[in-house]
């Protein structure tokens, strides 16, 4: 076995003749195709007429725009169409319209097309299966993925085969979310539970952030007993003005966004006055000279303060990882101020941005209160990272219409591809290096995984077209970005990968000393969850079972899932457990084995969802 040598930073819901119109377009036509299932031409018009020449009409409209049904005999390669009219129109933003099955994908048009058949379908996991029989099988498999081709026919007999693979794999993520939750009853509330021993903890101010960080995850699974069990804890006990200094940061992805998705997902109000009232809470952080956010905020009196330890000066994450839920809260709210006071701060990023696109970690407010960069690191790992995945979700959570932002997020991806893309001298693998200064530190922390999923949905959406060189650059290097975050799995002996590795000439992968513990992040499984679900490639899946194989061999305990303290030995497990295992880890590893989930991140139903980083879902705004 090859092995490794030795933080993330309104019509009511009532549907118009239209959309019946296009209904009855789907029914004739078929939504299991490819090419623009929201497209049909002038339908308010063909309402007019009779039904027998309105199925004529539609007939000749398949006809003449070339569309067919795809069949399990199909061979051809699936192309991904992208309607700008996927986008929710007329309604509420806040009520989700009636779903359309979803739309199968595959290899991006450009890619020389693959003869051979996708070869690694297994047969479904028996709902007894005995996760402590699994032995990692080790690194530097499936190396076709290494250079970001798409190297298989993937044919929708395929992709049915993989749904249904997907569907036995799924039970038993429920079970691991329903084996911690049926434990974190003793400690209901708290903050965090420790896996071995079951003690409770307030960590995060003492406001229930397992509870809240999960309680979307508990609906997508479908413990819905549980979650409105969580909401009534919500109504009843959960409070801010007894909450002193917290993380600005980690509260608005946390709290304020599990409440908010929560909100979407249930449109309950209590969710939303709570919401509200935190959100009061957290803005008052952005009252600063520049409109940058402080570090920490104490909820009870309204003050706010950089920490000591960063030198008193803004984090580039910090500054730039509040928008998407603070945007939210004012389309729900009504209040406007959210969004002003948020995107302020995201203005002075814009502004700062240089000609490469890519920023500092640290700012200031600098002389006469002018913002400037602090120091001369430039990283997508801890520190950054997250601020140039909200410049492309801010785009898209805007309906596409701010052009400004996905600008920064574009000219942010052309300077990561000029300085910082590497590949290892041993291995040929694809990674993210620092730069400090003009000095390039051969690094990548765990956390630029999230960075395939962006790459992937950046190119989805790229608004010269999935065929364009600049998306068929970023869709490339996510692919064999992601088979690097997947070797980082698997060239250890417990299959989890830690927390960040080094490249270096004799040695290729390095995990230094400072590094071989994991913490269950999610990035890694969050990009294969983005993958699979643009290109319809199985291996994405492939290698999320693998992660959590080995979650359920390594790190599963009496009480919870529990840390590596190295991912190199056994039974090391530690006696913490992230609300985000339970917010993202478990909730992106569901999704990946549930075809039939009412998320959708691009185009397969009417309901579009931008996932915040903390993987709680927002929906997109129609106007």
């Amino acid at each position: 076995m090859s092995s490794i040598v030795r933080r993330r930073g309104s019509n009511g819901g009532k549907s118009s003749s239209s959309d019946w119109a296009t209904r009855l377009y789907n029914v004739v036509v078929g939504v299991n195709g490819v090419n623009g299932v929201y497209g049909g031409r002038g339908l308010t018009t063909l309402l007019r007429l009779s039904v027998i020449v309105y199925l004529a009409a539609v007939f000749l409209l398949a006809f003449l725009a070339g569309r067919q049904r795809l069949s399990s005999s199909d061979k051809g390669i699936i192309d991904r169409i992208i309607s700008p009219s996927s986008l929710l129109r007329g309604g509420s933003p806040l009520m989700c319209r009636q779903r359309r099955p979803p739309v199968v994908v595959a290899v991006v048009k450009g890619d020389s097309s693959p003869l051979e058949r996708y070869p690694y379908m297994t047969s479904p996991v028996d709902v007894d299966h005995d996760f402590s029989t699994y032995n990692p099988p080790g690194g530097n498999r499936f190396a076709e993925y290494k250079d970001g081709d798409a190297p298989y026919l993937i044919t929708s007999a395929t992709l049915h085969m993989s749904d249904e693979l997907a569907r036995s794999r799924r039970i038993h993520v429920a079970n691991a979310m329903k084996h911690v939750w049926k434990n974190y009853r003793a400690v209901y509330g708290k903050d965090e539970m420790k896996p071995m021993t079951g003690n409770g903890s307030d960590r995060w101010g003492g406001m229930g952030t397992t509870l809240v960080d999960s309680l979307d995850t508990m609906w997508l699974i479908g413990l819905k007993d549980e979650f409105w069990e969580g909401r009534d804890h919500v109504r009843d006990h959960l409070r801010f003005d007894n909450v002193g200094y917290v993380s600005f940061f980690e509260t608005t992805i946390r709290n304020l966004g599990g409440l908010l998705s929560a909100y979407e997902m249930s449109h309950d109000d209590v969710f939303l006055e709570k919401a509200d009232e935190l959100g009061k809470r957290l803005a008052k952080a952005c009252d600063t000279p520049s409109g940058m956010p402080h570090g920490s905020v104490d909820l009870r009196a309204g003050k706010s303060n950089n920490q000591l330890w960063n030198g008193n000066d803004y984090i580039l994450a910090e500054v730039g990882t509040h928008q998407l839920e603070f945007r939210y809260l004012s389309r729900a709210t009504g209040k406007r101020d959210y969004a002003d006071k948020s995107m302020r701060a995201f203005d002075v990023l814009r502004a700062l941005q240089p000609s490469d696109g890519l920023l500092f970690e640290h700012i200031t407010e600098g002389k006469n209160n002018r913002p400037a960069f602090a120091n001369g690191k430039v990283s997508f790992g801890a520190m950054g990272d997250s601020a140039y995945e909200y410049m492309l979700k801010i785009w898209i959570q805007g309906g596409r219409k701010e052009v400004v932002y996905r600008r920064m997020y574009d000219k942010a991806m052309t300077g990561m591809h000029e300085q910082l893309l590497h590949k290892s001298s041993l291995s040929g693998l694809t990674y993210i290096a620092n730069r400090i200064d003009c000095r390039i530190e051969h690094k990548m922390d765990h956390l630029v995984c999230f960075l395939p999923g962006a790459l992937a949905l950046g190119a989805y959406t790229d608004p010269l077209g999935l065929d364009s060189p600049r998306a068929r650059r970023d869709l490339k290097t996510a692919r064999s970005l992601a088979y690097t975050c997947y070797q980082m799995y698997a060239r250890t002996s417990t299959g989890m990968a830690p927390e960040y590795v080094r490249f270096e000439d004799e040695n290729d992968m390095v995990v230094p000393r400072d590094a071989p513990y994991s913490i269950l992040r999610p990035e890694a499984v969050e990009a294969f969850y983005y993958l699979s679900t643009l290109t319809g490639d199985p291996i994405y899946r492939e290698w999320g079972w693998e992660v959590f194989q080995s979650i359920e061999k390594f790190c599963k305990t009496k009480y919870g899932y529990g840390g590596l303290k190295d991912v190199d030995m056994a039974g090391s497990v530690e006696d913490r457990m992230e609300s985000f295992f339970l917010a993202e880890t478990l909730k992106y590893l569901y999704l990946l084995f549930d075809p039939d989930s009412e998320i959708d991140i691009l185009n397969k139903v009417l309901c579009l969802h931008v996932f915040n980083t903390e993987a709680h879902p927002l929906r997109i705004f129609e106007d």
